[in-house]
């Protein structure tokens, strides 16, 4: 698999989203507890935008802000709806200090 350096570790704090760019795609990682997830950054219900969206206090799962969808960050399924459909989660990697992100999803 392919991997793409999307920013550095310091860029994204604990417990927080940011979008980067991908060739396949943008993508939202988080940052939870030296973990990193990454997953497409637009709602399966209605195309908005999951980076702009607020994990929770146990950083588990992501808040659509439009509609109010939850997906886990981990695996994307959506928890609670109006969304069926999960979103597509891609590998991490962290390599010194820089955040990498597997070009194609993996689920």
């Amino acid at each position: 698999m392919d991997f793409v350096r999307v920013g550095s570790i310091a860029e994204i704090p604990e417990g927080e989203v940011r979008a980067f760019d991908l060739p396949t795609g943008r993508v939202a990682v988080v940052h939870v507890e030296a973990r990193l997830f990454a997953f497409a950054d637009e709602c399966t219900h209605a195309g908005c935008t999951l980076s702009e969206g607020e994990v929770d206090d146990r950083g588990t799962t992501v808040e659509c802000p439009c509609h109010g969808s939850v997906f886990d960050i981990e695996t994307g399924e959506p928890l609670e709806g109006p969304a069926r459909d999960p979103v597509a989660v891609h590998q991490t990697r962290l390599v010194d200090g820089w955040v990498e992100v597997g070009e194609q999803p993996v689920r």
